[in-house]
């Protein structure tokens, strides 16, 4: 009986104490994994430094973590002065000219230019890139899916008559950069009243998240019409 209740007791606190612990370790562990995936180029911009100074065991190890320090530092310094030098005239002549040249070279202009456009989508605001929130039936009916529409397409024919379609990148959980990208009827999705940063931190915590400005269950059962109400 003691033992049982001792169990319990401990059972109970090692719980809370996960509970605690849990997140930060996560944390912890996503910002180094950051940290050391964003260091491995960063950390070259110390080319000039020598290796005996920077890495460890003698330049034959790794860079020591407050020299990835400061290259990181260095970096936002570079980008932010590529940032202030591109915002006057001759920096715009500069990266048109770049452009043009990237546009020019076989193959790489095709991997430019889609780069270059999910960039502009993204840090510019330019077309309707991770802007709305969506429902989408995926992989089969009735299986609804959490969607971001990255771009509408204008009215086509495909042997249905006219439908409007709208491109759906479908975040895969708990890793958002990844997913499957597909062409929906714009009447097959339903939009949600839900904020991309919100969308994108409920499937990074694999729905545990309670959203503030999420759907209600009772709204989810309004928007989403049961299979045996469809077919009926």
């Amino acid at each position: 009986m003691k033992y049982s209740s001792f169990f319990l007791r401990w059972r109970r606190c090692f719980t809370t104490g996960l509970a605690v612990v849990l997140p930060v370790i996560v944390t912890l562990a996503i910002v180094k994994w950051l940290f050391g995936t964003v260091a491995s180029f960063t950390d070259t911009l110390l080319f000039f430094l020598p290796r005996n100074i920077t890495h460890a065991d003698n330049g034959q190890g790794p860079m020591h973590w407050y020299w990835s320090g400061v290259a990181f530092a260095l970096a936002i310094i570079v980008i932010t002065m590529v940032g202030l030098f591109t915002r006057h005239y001759v920096g715009k002549k500069v990266v048109g000219l770049v452009d043009d040249t990237m546009l020019k070279i076989p193959l790489l202009n095709k991997l430019y230019a889609a780069v270059k456009q999910v960039n502009d989508a993204i840090t510019t605001g330019k077309g309707t890139a991770f802007k709305t929130v969506v429902l989408v039936e995926f992989p089969s009916p009735g299986i609804w899916m959490v969607g971001l529409i990255t771009q509408e397409a204008e009215s086509e024919t495909h042997g249905q008559g006219d439908k409007r379609f709208v491109a759906v990148f479908i975040p895969t959980t708990p890793n958002p950069t990844t997913g499957f990208l597909a062409w929906v009827p714009e009447d097959k999705v339903k939009r949600l009243d839900m904020s991309v940063a919100d969308a994108i931190k409920w499937i990074m915590s694999l729905g545990a998240v309670r959203l503030q400005d999420g759907l209600p269950t009772s709204e989810l059962a309004k928007l989403i019409p049961s299979s045996l109400g469809e077919k009926s």
